[in-house]
């Protein structure tokens, strides 16, 4: 089947070893002084080891490959301990691969009274509040994907009139990431973005922006946006978002964000206004209508 896993440059690799703890899934071992990924079954195709080789030496590729398989990953997770183990679900969570928890956490259940922890330490320990930011950050998971919100000074203070400050109120932005259970969604106007408009036009912040939430998408270079849809639905429905934006390119690719938004708008059982902009690759409004 064709997936994204793991790919490592040997010409880069220097055989240092710092991406093989950071693969809890145990897809990568040292051998013959090279990175290797051992086998296609245990690779999620996730990246946690992508920001621990030094020598930038291992990306992701989408190829032919052997399907992933949580419930081997986890077997031979279990034997590592409880913080492995409460590692690789955070990893899952973080990257809305609910699917896989869901496969662990069964596995882990029918087998409860042969594992070498407690499983409700487990289950307590998910179920806490993701604590980090950018800064100071705590827990597993990656720093970049932890909730943020990202408070605005009052009008009155010195760095409002900041020309060009930006309007951003939350983190992370990109649709993969976002949490449509995350408070920060719970009754806003949102803006869904193509990721190039925020470059094309100048004063995106100001315009488009202030005051509102945002996910940022691209129809054509993203995979897995069959999520994206059912995000959507759900920051319509249990988020309760006021109004949907959706910001477009002018390019023909760029009219896949919209059908998406159009489409989740439709099925979701609350209805809310939908805006639709269309912006030129100058950066130029070329329509701007509730549809």
């Amino acid at each position: 089947m064709l997936r994204e896993v793991v790919n490592i440059n040997e010409e880069l690799c220097d055989g240092c070893g710092d991406c093989v703890p950071a693969c809890h899934e145990g897809a990568l071992q040292i051998i013959d002084g090279k990175a290797r990924l051992i086998s296609d079954l245990l690779c999620d195709g996730l990246g946690a080891c992508l920001g621990h080789c030094p020598q930038e030496a291992i990306t992701i590729e989408k190829r032919e490959a052997e399907p992933y398989d949580e419930v081997k990953v986890i077997q031979l997770i279990i034997p590592k301990g409880k913080n492995t183990v409460l590692a690789h679900l955070k990893h899952l969570r973080d990257h809305q691969e609910f699917d896989f928890m869901k496969q662990a956490m069964q596995y882990m259940q029918a087998n409860r009274n042969s594992l070498p922890f407690n499983l409700d330490e487990i289950v307590r320990e998910m179920h806490k509040p993701k604590v980090g930011v950018m800064h100071g950050h705590q827990g597993g998971g990656c720093p970049g994907s932890a909730e943020r919100a990202i408070q605005k000074p009052t009008p009155d203070a010195p760095s409002a009139a900041i020309s060009g400050a930006s309007e951003l109120r939350q983190w992370p932005v990109q649709m993969h990431l976002i949490n449509p259970a995350s408070p920060m969604f719970a009754g806003s106007d949102m803006v869904l973005a193509a990721d190039c408009a925020a470059f094309a036009m100048g004063d995106f912040h100001n315009r488009v922006l202030k005051g509102k939430t945002v996910g940022i998408a691209c129809p054509k270079l993203d995979q897995g946006t069959e999520s994206y849809m059912q995000k959507l639905i759900r920051l319509i429905d249990e988020a309760k978002i006021n109004t949907l934006s959706v910001v477009i390119m002018e390019v023909p690719c760029c009219s896949g964000l919209l059908q998406m938004a159009k489409m989740a708008v439709s099925q979701a059982s609350r209805k809310i206004p939908l805006k639709m902009m269309k912006i030129s690759i100058a950066g130029e409004v070329l329509m701007e209508e509730w549809v």
